[in-house]
């Protein structure tokens, strides 16, 4: 029997935070016209049982989309804290009666995190004081324990999120820049921080219109960060990266890959909207 202290114990889940997974897939529509009706109708069966969110064994959380123009039919985002979880509903999916139809295009792989620029009860206190206000006045305390209970709802919301019931996401993977004269890690702690508190006063202004998740692919994909967006109307997606494309933090240093944009459907509705 081991005798390792419970921090060195092994395991696939992570100390905080859940893994993060998005796929696509595009039909194959040769290979669906080989399939017998019956095939075809097990096969629908089949692929709505495999994306249920509320069947047994499902992860945490399933969102499923059909995509815009030709990069994919449809995506899925899975989150959970044991990743074979997750990569269990991509195996049941190519393993069930349509899976020779389908063909995967892309994936990202990454881990839900409370970024190191949000700050912490202490620092908001510093930061209150720095902009002038009075640490030992009534407008301090308020303000100081209003933001200690925003302050545990978004940790639960970054680490554990609950997906927004708006119609229309996005996704796209990032990276910050290592160029010279251009090295995002090159900057110390200080000046990224200043950066970002602008990038995050831009998302703001979208609030109660745009909500987004940044989940971490260091180590775990080519991409170091994916950015997830859901919306209340496609055209704030646009409206969002535009604007915070003017933010130096994104201007200077950041790095993009494609962009997925998708409408959140059940799985039976990616079926007939794809005309499976």
């Amino acid at each position: 029997m081991s005798h390792a202290s419970a921090s060195q114990e092994v395991s696939l889940k992570p100390s905080e935070g859940w893994h993060c997974s998005h796929f696509y897939y595009r039909f194959d529509r040769a290979a669906l016209k080989g399939l017998s009706a019956n095939e075809l109708a097990e096969g629908r069966q089949q692929f709505a049982a495999a994306l249920d969110p509320a069947a047994e064994g499902a992860p945490a959380r399933l969102q499923t989309s059909v995509v815009s123009g030709h990069k994919a039919d449809f995506g899925l985002m899975l989150l959970d804290a044991d990743p074979l979880v997750i990569d269990s509903v991509h195996q049941r999916l190519m393993a069930g009666p349509l899976g020779a139809a389908l063909l995967p295009t892309y994936s990202f792989v990454s881990l839900t995190e409370v970024s190191e620029y949000v700050p912490s009860v202490e620092q908001y206190g510093q930061r209150l004081v720095a902009e002038g206000e009075d640490p030992d006045g009534p407008a301090y305390a308020a303000k100081l324990k209003a933001y200690e209970g925003r302050e545990v709802m978004m940790r639960k919301q970054r680490l554990t999120p609950d997906l927004p019931p708006w119609p229309a996401t996005c996704f796209y993977p990032m990276n910050k820049k290592r160029k010279v004269g251009e090295n995002w890690f090159l900057l110390d702690f200080d000046a990224r921080n200043k950066l970002m508190a602008e990038h995050g006063r831009t998302g703001m202004t979208f609030g109660g219109k745009v909500t987004q998740l940044i989940t971490v692919g260091l180590g775990y994909d080519d991409w170091e960060w994916g950015v997830t967006l859901w919306a209340r109307n496609p055209e704030f997606l646009k409206d969002i990266v535009y604007r915070m494309r003017f933010d130096e933090a994104s201007a200077r240093y950041a790095e993009f890959g494609p962009f997925y944009t998708s409408y959140v459907t059940t799985p039976a509705q990616v079926l007939e909207h794809c005309r499976v």
